[in-house]
């Protein structure tokens, strides 16, 4: 049975500030029919930040960054795991559980940064560079991963960078987020040149037009954004430390350099923050929908599967990045 109307109208309350009132009714028949479906098939919803707030805060069970969703996956107890983000998220939650059934509503939620680089390319550069350790960003496919000796996210890259011990590393496929971790070590990092196709658009002019336009206001920038952009900014941190600092520190007015959803979900929390947003929009974030995510549950649509021997390296790759 569906979740009846009353239940959808306590969560339209959490969502009332990002959602109007005229779209709501578009949603609901989705997000009772999701709600159900979880229950019947005791599957579990893992939503990145960069998602719409009707998925972020109305039918998903765990929300964060690619390190948030990384770990939880490995300790659900559910028996299908279905990821509202793009690819490679989703072939990451298959590599932590290989037992599970893990879903992707929309097969062409790609992402520039893991289109940027292949398996074959990882291997040139290990000629190239003989014994220099390879950090790979998790935005790839577990090809790459599997090619590398330990993965990283925007949050835990300079860490994971600093526990190798090495006097060098390859960092691959973001460019700038290389040259933004290389500036704050004395590791010398070698870059592939993948970029954010979000992140890469946004330029030192937007945030001096924004300060201009916004007196008082507080930027804070994504690590995948080029250097200039990040040394214009107040913070630079992942989408978690984003949210983190906006949670702590309570800025009157705050603009997130990153994709546009993203200061929606998180101004749920803070209607007590003014938040300017530029909007750069991730076409392929935004092609997970709650119609999609129905159809996923009841469907069983699109299975994610990964070649077994690739799975084990590449699932190693990921659990030394966990273990730092």
């Amino acid at each position: 049975m569906p979740i009846s109307l009353p239940v959808a109208a306590s969560l339209y309350d959490r969502v009332r500030r990002v959602i109007p009132p005229i779209e709501w009714p578009a949603f609901t028949d989705d997000i009772d029919a999701i709600l159900a479906l979880k229950r019947e098939r005791n599957a579990l919803i893992l939503a990145h930040n960069y998602q719409t707030p009707e998925i972020f805060h109305c039918v998903a069970d765990i929300v964060g960054d690619s390190l948030a969703l990384a770990r939880r996956a490995m300790s659900t107890e559910a028996d299908v795991i279905v990821l509202a983000g793009v690819h490679f998220m989703a072939e990451t939650a298959k590599l932590l559980n290989p037992d599970k059934t893990v879903l992707i509503p929309d097969l062409g939620a790609g992402c520039s940064l893991a289109d940027s680089i292949t398996a074959s390319d990882v291997r040139l550069m290990r000629q190239r560079y003989p014994g220099v350790p390879v950090v790979t960003y998790v935005n790839t496919s577990a090809a790459v991963k599997a090619e590398s000796d330990i993965c990283c996210t925007s949050g835990n890259a300079l860490a994971v960078v600093e526990s190798l011990g090495a006097p060098r590393v390859i960092m691959l496929p973001d460019e700038y987020l290389a040259q933004n971790i290389a500036a704050q070590t004395k590791i010398e990092i070698i870059a592939w040149k993948g970029h954010c196709e979000v992140h890469e658009r946004f330029t030192p002019a937007d945030i001096r037009e924004l300060r201009e336009a916004h007196p008082g206001v507080t930027v804070l920038a994504h690590p995948e954004c080029p250097p200039e952009v990040v040394a214009e900014a107040d913070f630079s941190g992942s989408t978690a430390a984003m949210s983190d600092y906006v949670g702590k520190r309570k800025p009157s007015r705050v603009v997130l350099m990153t994709e546009c959803s993203m200061s929606d979900n998180v101004a749920v929390d803070h209607p007590d923050v003014e938040f300017i947003r530029p909007c750069n929009l991730c076409p392929h974030m935004k092609r997970i929908t709650l119609a999609n995510i129905r159809v996923a549950l009841e469907q069983n649509r699109h299975a994610v599967t990964v070649d077994a021997e690739i799975a084990g390296r590449a699932r190693r790759a990921v659990e030394r990045m966990l273990a730092v």
